[in-house]
């Protein structure tokens, strides 16, 4: 059916709808079930199989695969199965782990997924887009995306952004008008909105015409498909780290067959440890074991409130130096509630807080009578009209549905005695002028039922005054000459020294006959009746969020539209603002270029006054000035400098779709303390990398430097090569994966921010993987050594206590890893996952030493109790001799 063609009325019938009430639930099942859900479908997902036996295509399996086949054809049959094995338990282990990680990715794609406004059985509720139907009945205003493809219905100053579409970025205007062109674009089709698309302005209501695969989307749905996961700068450069593995690994590999056959091995032997060694120096399971660690970091940033919807923030969190954070609802609890009102020279105060519609009015601290302040009456009544929020009780607690402002001027007027419903049946609101962060203003035109046509409008003071030609006085309207206008802003600058956020609200009578068209029009020559003065509260747990950020080198910039005075009030309160620091307002923010802003915006603690607009100059002066700049916002004007930041950072709550699109954290509670929480994470997940870096790699140098060793030394080799890849398999594992959970360190939030282009091996890693490396490798060797030299004839007895003092001389050092000090400096049993992983791996270990089926598979033998004195004193070493070196640095 051709929707566009037809007048709404049709488009009603056609769709057996009720545009009053919508569609019932019985009837949405139905249809679910008749067009199924409003999901593009998506590119064929690789199956479990294909999982599974990807695991199977890196280039050192392949290697395994060969040596497995070699030692079949040579008849060593032991070692082939052997070896098989293990590289189907390690194809298991990499199975588990991104099936795991993909699990995680789907379950934060389904919490980030789109909500709707839909009416159903007469009520309006949000709703995830893909329950939409064909019929339901949509709401949307400035910075929603649409969910479906809809015909207009009603339209308020609508424009959408179609550029998904038709690649045009210009916003078109919508109206509800039938179209009479034949076969238009989509780009003409001015009485539909699509799915996808962005409503940049104003408001509608549109009935929907196409789900799916048949919305205009769907025919592109290739477009749309989610784009591959973006590698972060921490996976390149361990990627590259791996190619650098693999080099040194096929040099061993011929260095050890080479080295081991001139002093009288078999070739074969030979071989089996040239490539159990390669295998041995590439940390297999590092890929993984990274994916993972990001995605349980993601997981645990969900529980404390925050999305991640760009991997690569993960790391760059950990970097962030500054944070621009908005004021309202981020650092302030976001219940807005009127204190103060003044009209004509006289001042009132309300008590009561938060949304609970209860309180008396005072004047001189009397409590008056309300019928008596006519002009105080009309204030409340025109701030209740030009007004989109509603107030529901639920239970024995109001909720506010919509913008805290104007939820505080709703609650105001019905602790008065007024009440929006029956406000509606005495006006009649005949158009809107939306509120615009430009303009900073919103405006009705409404008609009473005495047939008096007025405009109403509320914003912020200084610009409703500057457009006001007359003012409410004692009752009566008189011109607005400058010492009226003096005291004016005195009054708003009282208010406003009192931390209190001002509303003004004006009118305009016009005749009927007047057609409004534009807000320039509506919002001149304007009559000034007062001001509303309300607090937002600060949150409780900001200050502290303000503080431990300046501990962490992370400073705290309060970005707000609020007046100056108010700004500098909360942001004191809250510890942002100290002696040195300054404030800019957007008038003179208006006048800088970037240029200009870079030599002044390091000492900018708090900018007022801001628009939008203003917040895209103030990232580039930061970025420019080297700071890694995280950006908070929540408006479709807000996404320019949300994507330009480092960190872009969305509301949950109060944020547009277009922001959150933009972003790469987003805030489910809208709360700042949460930001600082998702830095703490973020620093500590990129600790937490680092730290099984070091452990595999450390571990890797040990088994590496134990064969060299014994090749130089023209000893047997202490280790053969089933036992080497079962010592890789216990400790590329579980101890790894449990280092990526540890808890962040005491002095996490302590430290300045790292640099973005730090390097894995910084800050003395290598230094570490290499001595701790080194030191594994020699008391193995020793160990072997040892036993070797005083019975040449237990030569399989010595090679497994070499095995056994390999796993424990690890096992022991990955309780190191866990702080950038030493092993003395963090409790060991602070990580219950790592005190397992490592009981786990030792038991792992013990079965092929004692385990009689085991031990001609792992060419072991049961160890004796009094050599496993020598074992851990032996595997001791490494950790407490380079821990007593630690602590006698420091002493010094």
């Amino acid at each position: 059916m051709k929707f566009h063609e037809m007048e709404i009325k049709q488009v009603e019938k056609a769709l057996e709808t009720d545009f009053s009430s919508g569609l019932t639930q019985e009837e949405v099942e139905k249809r679910i079930k008749q067009h199924g859900l409003n999901e593009l479908e998506e590119g064929e997902k690789q199956s479990a199989l294909l999982l599974f036996f990807s695991q199977f295509k890196d280039f050192m399996v392949l290697v395994l695969l060969a040596a497995t086949l070699i030692s079949g054809l040579l008849g060593e049959y032991i070692d082939a199965i052997a070896i098989i094995a293990i590289v189907i338990i390690n194809g298991f282990l990499g199975f588990f782990q991104e099936h795991r990680a993909e699990k995680s990715l789907q379950a934060l794609k389904e919490l980030s997924a789109p909500q709707v406004t839909v009416l159903r059985e007469g009520q309006w509720m949000k709703i995830p887009s893909k329950e939409i139907v064909l019929g339901d009945i949509l709401k949307f205003a400035s910075g929603d995306r649409i969910g479906a493809d809809v015909r207009i219905i009603e339209s308020k100053s609508l424009e959408v952004e179609e550029s998904a579409l038709t690649g045009e970025s210009v916003p078109v205007a919508k109206h509800t008008d039938r179209l009479t062109i034949p076969n238009p674009g989509i780009g003409d089709m001015e009485n539909t909105a699509f799915m996808g698309t962005m409503v940049t302005r104003g408001s509608g209501v549109g009935i929907v015409i196409a789900t799916g695969m048949k919305t205009a989307m769907g025919q592109i749905a290739g477009l749309l498909q989610s784009a591959q996961s973006q590698e972060t700068p921490l996976q390149r450069r361990l990627e590259q780290l791996g190619k650098i593995l693999i080099t040194v690994a096929l040099l061993l590999t011929v260095l050890v067959v080479v080295v081991g056959v001139l002093n009288g091995h078999d070739i074969y032997t030979m071989f089996l440890a040239g490539v159990s060694l390669a295998v041995a120096a590439i940390p297999e399971g590092l890929p993984a074991i990274v994916t993972v660690a990001l995605s349980l970091g993601v997981q645990k940033m969900i529980k404390q409130n925050a999305i991640v919807r760009k991997l690569p923030a993960v790391e760059t969190l950990g970097c962030a130096s500054v944070i621009c954070s908005d004021k309202t609802g981020t650092m302030t609890q976001n219940k807005m509630t009127v204190t103060h009102l003044w009209s004509g020279g006289q001042t009132w105060t309300v008590d009561g807080v938060g949304y609970e519609p209860r309180g008396d009015f005072y004047r001189n601290n009397q409590k008056v009578q309300l019928s008596d302040e006519k002009a105080l009456q009309q204030m409340l009544i025109f701030g209740m009209l030009c007004n989109h929020s509603e107030l529901k009780r639920k239970d024995d607690e109001y909720i506010l549905d919509g913008d805290p402002t104007e939820g505080a001027l709703l609650v105001s007027a019905m602790k008065a005695g007024f009440h929006r419903p029956k406000l509606l049946e005495d006006f009649t609101i005949l158009n809107e002028f939306p509120f615009d962060s430009a303009r900073k203003m919103m405006s009705m035109h409404v008609k009473d039922k005495h047939g008096r046509h007025f405009i109403v409008t509320k914003g912020a003071p200084d610009v409703i005054l500057g457009l006001s030609e007359s003012i409410l006085w004692d009752g009566k309207t008189r011109l607005l000459n400058m010492e009226t206008k003096s005291m004016v802003q005195n009054a708003i600058d009282h208010l406003a020294s009192q931390a209190l956020r001002t509303i003004a609200i004006a009118y305009k009578p016009i005749s009927a006959n007047t057609i409004i068209l534009s807000e320039k029009e509506a919002e001149s020559k304007l009559t000034f009746i007062g001001i509303q003065g309300m607090i937002d509260p600060p949150r409780p747990e900001v200050q502290d969020a303000v503080r431990e950020c300046k501990e962490a080198g992370i400073k705290t910039v309060m970005i707000t539209g609020d007046h100056v005075i108010t700004a500098k009030a909360i942001a004191a309160q809250l510890g942002i603002l100290s002696k040195n620091s300054k404030v800019l307002d957007g008038k003179t923010l208006s006048q800088m270029t970037v240029k200009d802003l870079e030599k002044v915006v390091e000492d900018v603690s708090v900018f007022a006054r801001v628009s939008p607009e203003h917040k895209l100059k103030i990232v580039k002066a930061l970025q420019n000035k080297g700071h890694i700049v995280a950006m908070t916002g929540d408006g479709v004007n807000d996404a320019p400098a949300i994507k330009a930041a480092d960190i872009g950072v969305a509301m949950g709550i109060t944020g547009t779709d277009v922001a959150k699109e933009a972003s790469s954290l987003v805030l489910l509670d809208d709360n700042f303390a949460t930001i600082k929480a998702a830095i703490k994470e973020g620093r500590n997940i990129y600790e937490n990398i680092r730290k099984f870096v070091r452990y595999l790699l450390a571990s890797n140098v040990g088994e590496i430097l134990v064969m060299l060793f014994a090749m130089i030394l023209s000893l047997p080799l202490p280790l053969v090569p089933i036992q080497i890849l079962w010592v890789n398999l216990v400790t590329d594992g579980l101890p790894a994966m449990a280092l990526g959970l540890d808890r962040p360190e005491e002095n996490v939030m302590k430290r300045g921010p790292r640099s973005p282009n730090e390097g894995v091996f910084s800050r003395g890693l290598g230094w570490k993987v290499i001595s701790r490396g080194f030191l594994i490798g020699l008391v193995t060797l020793l160990a072997f050594m040892h036993i070797y030299h005083n019975d040449p004839s237990q030569l399989q007895y010595a090679q497994t206590v070499a095995f056994a003092t390999l796993v424990m001389a690890q096992l022991i050092h990955v309780f190191d890893c866990r702080s950038e000090k030493s092993v003395l400096s963090r409790n060991p049993f602070g990580n219950q996952y790592l005190v397992w992983a490592v009981i786990s791996s030792l038991l792992m270990v013990l079965v092929v030493i004692y385990y009689p089926p085991l031990q001609p598979i792992f060419h072991t033998l049961p160890i004796a109790a009094k050599d496993w004195l020598l074992i851990i004193g032996l595997s001791s070493i490494p950790t407490f001799l380079l821990a007593g070196s630690f602590l006698l640095r420091k002493t010094k």
